[in-house]
């Protein structure tokens, strides 16, 4: 059957196909169950039948539902005429389905892109519209979670620190004055900066489509840890601006002589002199070029050095893991004891805010999305970092 029989017409063969069904069950009952193939053959049909005319009466009501704004419009489309015909109304009361039947109908307008799209075909065609959104390509941030965590209170981060020493430390004669040593302290402080933005919605997305607004949330706070991630790398210290660890770190100057260094040898003797200065490291950053260009070195045999391409082994170097962020200038590295060195404070860790206070925003019916947070960075001992041109010269 198509989809062109009414809904009553379709609701009267279900009932009919039920009392045929019913009189079937009546008469095994009588036989004590008993039914001849023939018999549960036309079983078998009946209910095959009845499956397909409930799926053609579902598919049209959903089809007459979409069909409103035509049929307020007093158009009759082909489905409709053949539906009203004598000719259909004749075969449906015949009830032999498996004939079939023919009718003239008037001409119709060519069904195309055109007229499926905002014209006579209306909604026939949805668009296939895949859900969520499909957001760009995000950096993957590395550089807080090398270094201690924290939290504070304040607008200003205050710490004493050892600035130096002499030790005149002896051994000394009985009776004889012992020796005095000299210590120096300052008083160190860094302030608590703020990174923030925002971007202005229309109230109607974020009530229409709610996935809009995580979604919004999620970006902005992607933002933030951006620019996070460069200011506790690179931070210039000036203005309102963090003081970065690479920019407080210690030039690399190396402690013993290697003849035709290599980029393997400028980041050891780079581990060698934060160890000369009392600090070991515990990590190496890079940029993914200059680390891909490490594992891509090659002995004279072809074979990979410090890589294999079929493993997943983690980035290390000299039993130090290797960070590789964008957030590093190529041709440059770090290295240092990060834990030890360096600490960062939240007084405000990333929040995102709805308003719509703003006077012009509540009469366009617009909203704007603040995300903000407020940090600070501690660079404990900048002669536990070391950075300099991991190329050799």
């Amino acid at each position: 059957m198509t989809d062109t029989v009414t809904p009553e017409q379709i609701k009267k063969s279900l009932e009919d196909i039920s009392g045929e069904v019913k009189q079937f069950a009546e008469k095994a009952k009588a036989d004590h169950g008993k039914l001849s193939e023939g018999v549960k053959e036309s079983i078998d049909k009946l209910l095959a039948k009845q499956g397909e005319l409930q799926t053609e009466l579902t598919d049209m009501q959903q089809k007459m539902a979409r069909r409103g704004t035509d049929a307020a419009a007093g158009e009759k489309s082909a489905g409709q005429e053949v539906v009203d015909s004598a000719e259909f109304k004749s075969y449906v009361e015949g009830a032999n389905f498996r004939k079939s039947f023919s009718m003239p109908v008037k001409a119709v307008t060519n069904i195309t892109s055109l007229t499926t799209g905002t014209g006579a075909g209306g909604a026939n065609i949805a668009p296939d519209r895949q859900s969520g959104v499909l957001g760009i390509a995000e950096r993957r941030m590395t550089v807080r979670d090398l270094i201690t965590p924290g939290r504070t209170n304040s607008n200003l981060i205050q710490y004493v620190k050892e600035t130096g020493f002499q030790n005149m430390a002896a051994t000394v004669a009985e009776g004889a004055a012992k020796p005095k040593s000299d210590i120096a302290f300052d008083l160190i402080a860094t302030a608590v900066v703020k990174i923030a933005t925002y971007v202005k919605a229309s109230t109607e997305i974020l009530m229409d489509a709610p996935m809009m607004q995580s979604y919004i949330d999620g970006r902005l706070r992607y933002m933030l840890s951006y620019v996070e991630e460069g200011q506790l790398l690179n931070g210039s210290g000036t203005g309102n601006n963090l003081n970065g660890i690479y920019t407080q770190a210690t030039a690399y100057a190396a402690p013993i002589t290697v003849a035709s260094p290599t980029r393997i040898d400028v980041l050891r003797l780079a581990l060698l002199q934060a160890e000369l200065a009392l600090y070991p490291s515990t990590g190496i950053v890079l940029h993914p070029s200059d680390w891909a260009a490490i594992e891509l070195q090659k002995d004279t045999t072809g074979a990979y050095l410090f890589s294999n391409p079929q493993s997943l082994a983690t980035p290390a170097l000299w039993g130090r893991p290797v960070v590789a962020t964008q957030a590093m200038t190529v041709d440059t590295f770090l290295v240092g004891a990060f834990k030890l060195g360096a600490q960062v404070f939240d007084r405000m860790q990333s929040t995102v805010t709805v308003a719509t206070e703003n006077e012009d925003d509540f009469i366009k019916n617009m909203v704007t999305i603040l995300a903000e947070e407020r940090l600070g960075l501690a660079v404990y001992r900048p002669e536990a970092f070391i950075k300099g041109d991991i190329t050799p010269a």
